[in-house]
């Protein structure tokens, strides 16, 4: 069974996506039901469930998600699910709009943050509005480093 974390009442988390957070610049945040059939509920059930490979994105006027990886669940071999199918998202028109609207105008993505089951038994997903972080420009860096050290070595067989 998927354990409670300490900053999440009535929630039992089973996934989180630490390194979405560590990617990207989260703005806004939203909940969204999934979509899910058969055993994939047994699956979530259990604690199995990945979502840190997972994106989500806007197609034929809806929210889907890719990439979210639920294990089949092993005592229901015949009527199993695929692992890596794509999900439909549960959100309102006025919330899809809204989505599709930054991702297009504004250039930011939709970012999954977590899985998990809330107080009433529902699997919902946590998702972000991100843009993504500007990474450090290693090269100038490197550059005062390499000239620091050749600076030294001059000023070695100088003196």
């Amino acid at each position: 069974m998927a354990s409670k974390k300490g900053g999440d009442p009535g929630r039992k988390i089973i996934s989180d996506n630490r390194k979405a957070r560590f990617n990207y610049e989260i703005e806004d945040t939203l909940e969204a039901g999934i979509e899910l059939r058969g055993t994939e509920v047994k699956s979530l059930r259990n604690g199995k469930a990945n979502i840190a490979e997972s994106y989500a994105a806007e197609y034929g006027g809806e929210i889907w998600i890719y990439n979210v990886y639920i294990p089949e669940y092993l005592q229901a071999n015949r009527f199993n699910h695929e692992p890596r199918r794509p999900r439909k998202l549960l959100l309102h028109k006025r919330e899809i709009g809204k989505l599709a609207g930054a991702v297009q105008k504004e250039g930011k993505t939709i970012v999954p943050l977590k899985l998990y089951f809330n107080d009433k038994g529902r699997a919902k997903l946590e998702l972000a509005l991100a843009r993504g972080k500007k990474l450090h420009d290693k090269r100038e860096t490197e550059k005062k480093r390499d000239w620091q050290r050749e600076k030294s070595r001059l000023m070695k067989n100088l003196g």
